[in-house]
């Protein structure tokens, strides 16, 4: 019974663990289209790749968690740069490229 109970709790609290990161990164996919795009590069392989995740407390207080993307484009269809995405929770934290251009939010 109480094997059930956690093993029922464990799979849905996975099941959510799991919708939200791929939410996030779907949004971290959108900002890095569209900052590519106000920026008049190309955004390459169309997706962000995810690279860190560490939990952090927001503006309130309350736990949440940081993630970090990062994304391939180029200026000259030639060089591949490498330009980031970071959330705070649900919150778009900054976004930037690489150091020869300007960080953007």
């Amino acid at each position: 019974m109480w094997f059930s109970l956690i093993l029922t709790i464990a799979a849905l609290s996975a099941a959510w663990f799991w919708h939200a990161t791929l939410r996030a990164r779907e949004y971290a996919n959108r900002v890095a289209a569209e900052t590519c795009r106000k920026l008049n590069v190309q955004f390459l392989d169309g997706t962000v790749a995810f690279t860190r995740m560490r939990p952090i407390r927001d503006a309130s207080g309350r736990l949440t968690l940081r993630r970090s993307y990062v994304f391939d484009y180029t200026e000259d269809s030639v060089t591949r740069r490498q330009g980031f995405v970071i959330l705070r929770g649900k919150e778009l934290e900054t976004v930037g490229l690489a150091p020869d251009m300007r960080q953007v939010h």
